[in-house]
């Protein structure tokens, strides 16, 4: 799907390998204590996960991996778990973000980071201005973010910038505010950890992306489980509110 075009608005082009990818990473405590390791440990190895999707996806040639990392309900956590967090995503920051450039890799992240430390920000900012001209992967970290902030802000973003808007606006007036408006929507969203619900992530985006939810813990989720997933969205129908029949005939059409 073309940056900015709508799955509601019109019908989108697909293909076998889902282009955008988007990831719930669940688990990671559960995977600790289940092995008599403090939950800290499990965030730790979801790291190491992290790098292996990624370059999972690369070989695969999805274009766009985005990664729910922290949520804006997150902050309800123990507050050692969360000083904890920041402290993991501050580390991975400096030690990745050459890495991820030097294999031509696009960074961002969205979310609202006016909570974040100055270190995390300038570390994020120089990050994606160092890697803006990559084109191997767009990987993005939603941090902070929620998917009702991101319809909110973006509403306030449009109403700020557009003094001449009309009273009746339409999608794209206010999608080109949102966090993730430099992407597709996702083919394919992923969530691991046994939990079947989308959590606040990417409201406006999951209109029709394609849902897929994994027992697997998220440090357990490896190239293997990645490659399941993507069987699995091979074998849905992406109808956009046609019928079988029309599918079919659209398809006919395209040989």
């Amino acid at each position: 799907m073309p940056q900015g075009q709508s799955s509601t608005r019109e019908i989108p082009e697909t293909g076998s390998i889902p282009k955008h990818i988007a990831i719930i990473m669940d688990g990671n405590g559960r995977w600790a204590r289940k092995r008599f390791m403090p939950r800290m440990a499990g965030h730790q190895q979801g790291v190491e996960t992290v790098r292996g999707v990624i370059k999972a996806c690369i070989e695969q040639n999805v274009a766009y991996l985005t990664l729910f990392a922290f949520s804006s309900e997150n902050w309800r956590r123990p507050a050692d778990e969360v000083s904890y967090l920041m402290q993991l995503f501050t580390g991975a920051l400096e030690q990745e973000i050459g890495k991820l450039h030097e294999n031509g890799i696009r960074f961002k992240v969205i979310g609202d980071l006016s909570k974040f430390d100055h270190k995390i920000i300038e570390f994020i900012n120089t990050g994606e201005q160092l890697t803006a001209q990559n084109t191997r992967l767009t990987f993005t970290i939603a941090a902070n973010y929620g998917g009702r902030w991101d319809i909110m802000q973006a509403m306030r973003k449009m109403m700020a910038q557009s003094s001449d808007l009309p009273l009746h606006f339409e999608e794209e007036n206010l999608a080109q505010y949102l966090a993730l408006s430099y992407a597709p929507e996702p083919d394919l969203f992923i969530r691991t950890g046994g939990e079947y619900r989308i959590s606040n992530f990417l409201l406006w985006q999951l209109a029709y992306t394609e849902l897929y939810f994994t027992n697997t813990l998220w440090p357990d989720f490896n190239e293997q489980e990645l490659g399941l997933a993507i069987q699995a969205y091979q074998q849905r129908e992406r109808r956009f509110g046609r019928t079988s029949e029309q599918l079919q005939i659209a398809i006919s059409a395209e040989r």
